[in-house]
C-alpha cells in the first residue's frame, strides 16, 4: 500500500501541471466522546484531483499518508463523488458527498488493507479549501474495535486542508500554454 500511495503522491507532483490538483495537509481528529486519550493530530500530506469541478457533480481521486489515531502510520488511496453548491459566486463552494477508500492501519489486521466508504465535505475556495469527512461509531467499532478500549467514543471527524498546487509553484497547463503562446506572439 505505501507504494501505491507513494505512486499516486509522485504521480500527483508530475501531473499537477494538468490543473485541479490540490496538495492536502492532513492534520486533525475529532474523537467525539472519547474517555480514552486518542492521537487527534494526524499530520500528514496527500493529494487529491478533482475531475470536473466546474459542474453540479465533482469527483476526485486521492492518496493521503498520516499518522492515525494510535499515532502510527496509516496510508490511503481512493476516490470520491460530491455534489457542488456554489456560494455567492463561482468563487465559493459547499461539497457533500461520499468518499470510498482502501485503507491501512498497523491496529486493523496488521496493516492489511481494508476498505471503507464515509461521508464527506468540503468547504472553502478553489485555491483553499477544508474537508470534512466523519467515522459514525458503528464503523469505528466494526472496522478498527476501537470502542472495545473506549466504549464511550461516538465517532470522529477528520478534518484536513486543501491547497491548490498553484500555491506551491505548479500552475495550470492551459495557463503554462496560454504564457507559451503569448511569448510566440510578441517575439
Amino acid at each position: 500500500m505505501l507504494t501505491t500511495v507513494a505512486a499516486v503522491v509522485g504521480a500527483g507532483s508530475v501531473q499537477a501541471q494538468a490543473g485541479d490538483w490540490d496538495v492536502v495537509l492532513n492534520g486533525r481528529a475529532v474523537h467525539v466522546g472519547a474517555e480514552k486519550h486518542w492521537n487527534e493530530e494526524n499530520w500528514g500530506l496527500g493529494v487529491e484531483h478533482e475531475f470536473k469541478s466546474s459542474g453540479r457533480w465533482v469527483t476526485v481521486a486521492m492518496a493521503n499518508a498520516f499518522r492515525d489515531s494510535i499515532d502510527k502510520p496509516s496510508y490511503m488511496a481512493g476516490g470520491g463523488i460530491k455534489r457542488r453548491f456554489r456560494m455567492f459566486s463561482d468563487d465559493l463552494y459547499f461539497d457533500v458527498g461520499v468518499v470510498g477508500f482502501l485503507m491501512t492501519r498497523e491496529d486493523v489486521d496488521h496493516n492489511r488493507p481494508f476498505p471503507g466508504a464515509l461521508p464527506a465535505v468540503t468547504f472553502g475556495s478553489k485555491r483553499v479549501a477544508v474537508n470534512v469527512t466523519y467515522m459514525p461509531e458503528v464503523v469505528v467499532d466494526n472496522v478498527t474495535h476501537a470502542n472495545l478500549r473506549d466504549p464511550h467514543m461516538n465517532g470522529v471527524f477528520f478534518i484536513q486542508l486543501k491547497l491548490d498546487a498553484s500555491l506551491f509553484g505548479f500552475s495550470g497547463r492551459k495557463q503554462m500554454y496560454a504564457a507559451v503562446s503569448e511569448t510566440d506572439t510578441n517575439q
